[in-house]
């Protein structure tokens, strides 16, 4: 059988048989990847903790028919530490690993794979709040696979901006005259958020009111619900503040 190496983030594992785990990784340059990781479930096994969500990891694959076998591990960033010790940490960070897993195929680009690397290393050091952090995130990783929202121009007749409605099936705001019925009314100061997160401005985001967070979560929250193939489950599970 083949090797190839590669970067890789686990996603998630799922157990088979008595020692077994299938692991689901977002690796740099081979996308999405299922791989068969052979006694982790032993307490010898030599790299069982390093195949848990949110690790960044350098792993060797044999190549197989149906699944990949995992052959060599070594840590890059143990992120998955860090991020476990804090309840809100973790459940951002599960909504971000199952997003990629439902934008990502075998075909991923890159982007996406150094775009989910840098949300969980930004939350395993605390480098911003967690939910802005995964607000940018969904954002950014739905721009890459071909939804980026537009924030400032009339999605409609393209009338300059800023406007204050936004209807998540057009994908972006709308001018008063052709704003139509029942779509979402948002401040000026939370548009400019929603622009900020989705260009990765931190000086903007950093310094955001509590209400304008609230008012672009809301937005993003539907706009990732409607893009994203049957919704992200974990999602209703993060505590919002």
């Amino acid at each position: 059988m083949p090797l190839y190496r590669d970067e890789a983030v686990v996603l998630r594992t799922h157990k088979l048989g008595e020692a077994d785990r299938i692991i689901t990784f977002l690796t740099r340059y081979h996308g999405q990847v299922r791989a068969v990781a052979k006694g982790v479930r032993r307490t010898a096994s030599k790299f069982g903790a390093r195949l848990e969500p949110f690790m960044l990891v350098d792993v060797q694959f044999f190549e197989g028919r149906t699944l990949d076998i995992v052959n060599q591990v070594e840590t890059i960033a143990a992120y998955g530490g860090e991020i476990s010790a804090d309840y809100r940490n973790y459940t951002v960070a599960t909504v971000l690993v199952e997003t990629a897993e439902k934008l990502t195929g075998d075909d991923s680009s890159p982007q996406q794979h150094i775009l989910l690397v840098g949300a969980l290393k930004a939350i395993a050091t605390g480098e911003h709040d967690a939910e802005l952090i995964l607000n940018s995130y969904l954002l950014r990783a739905l721009a890459i696979s071909g939804w980026a929202p537009n924030f400032f121009d009339c999605v409609l007749c393209e009338t300059a901006g800023p406007h204050e409605a936004f209807v998540v099936q057009l994908g972006g705001v709308v001018c008063r005259d052709c704003r139509p019925a029942g779509a979402a009314v948002i401040s000026a100061e939370a548009t400019e958020l929603l622009g900020a997160l989705l260009g990765g401005d931190w000086s903007i985001i950093d310094s955001s009111e509590k209400s304008s967070r609230a008012a672009a979560s809301g937005v993003i929250a539907a706009y990732s619900q409607y893009h994203i193939e049957r919704g992200l489950k974990s999602l209703k599970h993060l505590d919002r503040v």
